[in-house]
């Protein structure tokens, strides 16, 4: 890929965060690695002159030190709990072996990244940086670069069948100054099936990359919960690939926290390959600041593949969600389907939601649509609901959560469905105005 000319306005910058990273010398990584520290040095980190940046401001995540984020405990276990499933911890970023489940799973092959590194030769060797490089055109993402670059740790997942449970991963925090960078690389192979759960806060700042190629006919679920450290600053991106017939859905679920941006790329490369991102926000500017930007970029690149974007956010007392979302349709991907839709729900006038849907389609015989809305919660079904005897505050949680229906609905397992649910009903409780 040919690198990016260079801004010499952001060279200080981005030479300083280099050298505040501690860089693993890599085992089989250590090509991958070298190339995708040449892209952040083409590129340089992110700014708000970016056009994908614009709407929020990057300088936490790419300072050399993170602003502290003193951890908060809520007191309850995490949303999977009651979820038959394989656990594993990390703890400010740092992989916990005496709290992680036994990594050996039917139908999973699981090893660390630190430890697989020092192999001569791996499986992940043809996936770890490699869809990330490919998703560096046509929008840079130099986070995600430096991410590559300079992961010292995360999981390497290849499914070679139906996983007899899900995987579940759950990043807790201790430290206030904590900076986690973690990669993960998921390879379902052809006909095989996954569901991944993720879940908790990390670290006071999280830098995160997935990695997932899906072969032909295999399916990929993912269920994120961001939260709940109020003041804690996330940046995480899901680069995907899908072959013949294959399946991806990804649902993130963000409550607080000062600044998220979660992004997906991802590549319909297959006949007949389905790709759904979504996710749902509760923000509330009462408790600590909130900045929340979801950015996808979906490309079809076959024939007859389905594509879905929903994404919902539920703000108020001065919170902020950004939503900019993309399908590129290149020729000869004739028969897509392509669907896009962001929508805001603004609990105060203080609140702020900021759009960009796109499409740019280059073949004829496609169907694609997009839409983005903005508004208060409806005062005749607020006024039904209250002349039934319920009260408002209770009104106003099953309005919310009947606008955040669409979005959880892309959650294919009902008991994770529920699960999530109830978190949103606990979140509504608490920040009742």
């Amino acid at each position: 890929m040919a690198l990016l000319a260079k801004d010499p306005r952001r060279l200080p910058d981005t030479e300083a965060r280099i050298a505040a990273l501690e860089l693993p010398p890599g085992g089989w990584t250590r090509g991958a690695r070298a190339e995708a520290l040449a892209r952040l040095r083409a590129a340089g980190l992110p700014s708000r002159r970016d056009e994908y940046w614009r709407y929020t401001d990057p300088a936490a995540l790419a300072a050399p030190v993170p602003a502290e984020a003193p951890p908060f405990d809520a007191g309850e276990a995490h949303v999977f709990a009651a979820t038959e499933r394989l656990e594993i911890v990390f703890v400010d970023g740092v992989f916990d072996v005496a709290r992680s489940g036994d990594l050996r799973l039917a139908g999973v092959e699981i090893a660390r990244l630190a430890e697989a590194d020092r192999a001569d030769i791996h499986w992940a060797q043809g996936l770890y940086g490699v869809l990330e490089a490919h998703g560096q055109s046509p929008v840079p993402r130099p986070l995600a670069a430096l991410n590559t670059a300079a992961a010292a740790d995360g999981l390497l997942i290849r499914v070679t069948g139906r996983a007899a449970r899900p995987v579940c991963l759950v990043y807790e925090r201790r430290a206030p100054a904590a900076d986690a960078v973690l990669h993960h690389c998921v390879k379902v192979e052809a006909g095989a099936e996954l569901t991944l759960l993720e879940t908790g806060p990390a670290a006071a700042r999280l830098n995160l990359v997935t990695e997932v190629e899906v072969a032909a006919g295999g399916r990929f679920h993912h269920v994120r919960v961001q939260g709940r450290d109020h003041a804690r600053r996330a940046a995480t991106h899901i680069f995907a690939r899908l072959a013949d017939g294959a399946l991806f859905k990804s649902f993130t679920l963000t409550m607080n926290g000062a600044l998220t941006r979660n992004e997906a790329v991802l590549e319909l490369a297959g006949d007949r390959a389905v790709a759904h991102v979504a996710g749902a926000a509760l923000g509330d500017g009462a408790t600590g600041a909130f900045h929340h930007d979801d950015t996808v970029f979906v490309t079809h690149d076959a024939e007859g593949c389905e594509s879905r974007q929903v994404f919902k956010k539920v703000l108020k007392h001065g919170a902020v969600g950004v939503f900019q979302g993309k399908i590129l349709v290149r020729p000869g991907a004739q028969k897509t389907d392509g669907y896009q839709i962001s929508q805001s729900l603004l609990l105060d006038d203080d609140s702020q939601f900021l759009a960009k849907p796109e499409l740019e389609i280059y073949a004829d015989d496609v169907k694609c649509s997009h839409g983005s809305t903005t508004g208060a919660i409806d005062e005749t079904a607020l006024f039904y609901l209250r002349a039934r005897g319920i009260p408002r505050e209770t009104a106003v949680t099953l309005l919310v959560l009947s606008f955040l229906a669409d979005a959880i609905a892309e959650i294919e397992d009902e008991a994770l469905r529920a699960a999530i649910t109830g978190r949103l009903e606990g979140w509504m409780a608490r920040h009742r105005s």
